[in-house]
């Protein structure tokens, strides 16, 4: 394969794993406590279902390093920016806004744009993207590194601040919820299997730590750019890797490491882990070239976006045909199939890959086709 299309296969492989994961913990089957492996940490704390969405945000930064796409203009690179934000902001509001219709005494209601949530997983992809791009574009990498540092200090002192005495990092008293209530308003946030506890762990105040992670996923693509896929490269991946780790988790001590605080500990931790990550997957597939097993990765990561709105959407729609009223498609397979043959946490991580690969296989026939939807 040629150098110039190879440059981009471990980032796909990269952002193919993490949409992969990411399918397999937004659908876990119905009918039994979820595999706990794949469930995020309740509040403190740190699972492996936590790298997922950070890890997307890093491929991101990855991905803007690589680009060799050249601006005629300022005002042309400003352009793509803000209308790919656009595009992708609205995508991710009209996807939580889906199907638009809710049941509601076994005739449809409309769902009122009133009650419809603001923020979310694309939400602050795009917005992260924006302020990521902007950053790396017009500042040099000592002055990159500086406003991440400061990003990671301000959000602390954020909620320390102005955080509720005694409370700053609980869900109603942090200053992030706070800031989201004033703003947004409770019937713009999410609310937990739609109870009346008004929490958005992708808010407002949080984006501004999820920015570092694009940044840090930035720097790591120009790193290895500069100095080569080699030896060298992998090991001060590592080395970087290893010490955000060990930074993270002496941070922890005093700032919690929390997915859904989205806490400066986490950004780090999330970080330090995905530069490892790198330096192996440069190490097996572009050093010592064994690609056993990529090209099921590649096809999430060509079509990493189209494929995730579609396993979000399916979802949504298999949960709301009903086979009985009361009863959806989405529980009753479950009911009849997946728990009896494969009973209590087991079974919903079962339907998880079941469904992961329905996704990959409308993925694996796009990329047959040839067909890549890109922003």
């Amino acid at each position: 394969m040629a150098l110039s299309n190879d440059r981009f296969i471990t980032l796909d492989i990269f952002r193919g794993m993490t949409i992969c994961f990411m399918i397999i913990v937004n659908s876990p089957g119905s009918g039994a406590v979820q595999w706990a492996p794949l469930d995020h940490a309740a509040w403190f704390g740190f699972t492996p279902t936590d790298l997922v969405f950070p890890s997307f945000l890093f491929a991101v930064g990855n991905a803007l390093s690589f680009s060799k796409k050249k601006f005629e203009s300022n005002s042309s690179f400003l352009s793509k920016v803000f209308k790919r934000t656009v595009i992708i902001f609205l995508l991710g509001y009209l996807m939580y806004w889906f199907p638009f219709m809710h049941r509601e005494a076994g005739t449809w209601m409309f769902n009122p744009i009133g009650n419809t949530r603001i923020m979310g997983v694309l939400q602050r992809i795009a917005l992260c993207y924006l302020f990521g791009s902007l950053i790396v574009h017009y500042c040099s990498k000592k002055t990159t590194v500086l406003i991440s540092v400061v990003l990671l200090l301000s959000y602390w002192a954020f909620l320390l601040l102005f955080g509720i005495n005694g409370q700053e990092y609980t869900m109603l008293g942090n200053a992030g919820t706070r800031l989201d209530m004033l703003i947004l308003g409770s019937a713009h946030l999410y609310h937990e299997h739609g109870g009346p506890v008004a929490f958005d762990p992708e808010g407002l105040l949080s984006t501004m730590t999820g920015i570092v992670n694009v940044i840090g996923g930035y720097l790591a693509g120009a790193y290895i750019q500069r100095k080569g896929r080699n030896y060298e490269s992998v090991a001060m991946l590592l080395i970087y890797g290893a010490v955000l780790i060990f930074a993270a988790l002496f941070w922890g001590q005093f700032f919690p490491i929390s997915k859904k605080l989205w806490t400066s500990s986490f950004v780090l931790l999330t970080i330090g882990l995905d530069l490892a990550i790198l330096g192996i997957l440069v190490y097996v597939i572009e050093l010592k070239n064994i690609k056993w097993g990529t090209d099921f990765f590649l096809v999430f990561g060509r079509n990493s976006l189209a494929i995730y709105l579609l396993s979000e959407l399916l979802l949504i729609c298999i949960q709301l045909i009903w086979i009985k009223p009361g009863l959806s498609f989405y529980k009753w397979i479950n009911d009849v199939f997946y728990q009896p043959v494969f009973p209590g946490a087991f079974g919903t991580l079962v339907f998880a890959v079941c469904y992961m690969m329905l996704c990959w296989l409308v993925g694996y026939i796009m990329d047959k086709k040839k067909i890549y939807i890109k922003i």
